[in-house]
């Protein structure tokens, strides 16, 4: 049986994905910021689809580059990570600060089907974030130079508030270029202006998926790196 054209493969990987998700050409065309009748020529296999585009096309239906491009007919491919990374190559750390359970799971459940692979550490209150973030009370063990690189901040947090958090993670020298990310259950949020005047990047409508997330990166300078899946020779 003759091997289907390489663009068709690819289109038949993102029209299945699409299924998944549920969603139309329409919105995926509106999620990757790319026009409906290309995504219609994608699928058909008909266009060649750029770097760029795939870049987009992955972010939209919320898997890693590699897993979009997929692996010879008939084989599917092994999940393959992805790690968000500085510049200069280091691997992140990710601070989620928000006290909604559901969120946070939601949250974490999403980067564990993007096979995100950078840690993650979550706190449930402004008062936790700012021991973890300055290394006093529980963590007064951990080193102020392993904090982490992004954090992902909710306002409506008990004890203190989440201006007040980011408040203080921009008035203090050790912690100012911490790239901080609002967590907001609406975009016309007004506490959102405070936000930025105060030194937030950006922020992310709630629930957080990869999608938001990975949009969010080339705004703070990030970049995602995919590292090879891991293969299991046959016994």
């Amino acid at each position: 049986m003759a091997k289907l054209p390489i663009t068709a493969r690819f289109g038949a990987t993102v029209r299945r994905l699409r299924f998944q998700l549920g969603i139309s050409q329409e919105e995926l065309a509106e999620r990757a910021d790319l026009h409906r009748t290309y995504i219609a020529g994608i699928e058909r296999g008909a266009r060649n689809a750029t770097l760029k585009s795939i870049e987009k096309l992955a972010g939209a239906l919320e898997v890693s580059t590699a897993a979009l491009l997929g692996s010879p007919a008939g084989k599917p491919a092994p999940p393959a990570a992805a790690r968000l990374e500085s510049a200069a190559g280091k691997i992140l750390d990710i601070l989620i600060v928000e006290d909604n359970r559901s969120d946070v799971e939601l949250t974490l459940r999403a980067f564990r089907k993007a096979h995100i692979t950078n840690p993650v550490h979550v706190v449930h209150d402004g008062a936790e974030a700012l021991d973890f973030l300055f290394c006093l009370g529980r963590y007064a063990e951990r080193k102020i130079e392993d904090r982490p690189q992004v954090v992902l901040l909710d306002l409506n947090l008990p004890r203190i508030k989440g201006l007040e958090v980011l408040r203080r993670i921009k008035s203090d020298e050790r912690t100012r270029m911490i790239p901080v990310i609002i967590l907001t259950v609406s975009q016309r949020d007004r506490d959102i202006r405070e936000c930025r005047r105060l030194g937030a990047e950006t922020y992310i409508v709630k629930p957080v998926n990869f999608h938001s997330f990975s949009q969010a990166t080339p705004q703070l300078c990030l970049r995602w790196a995919l590292l090879e899946p891991v293969r299991v020779a046959p016994s």
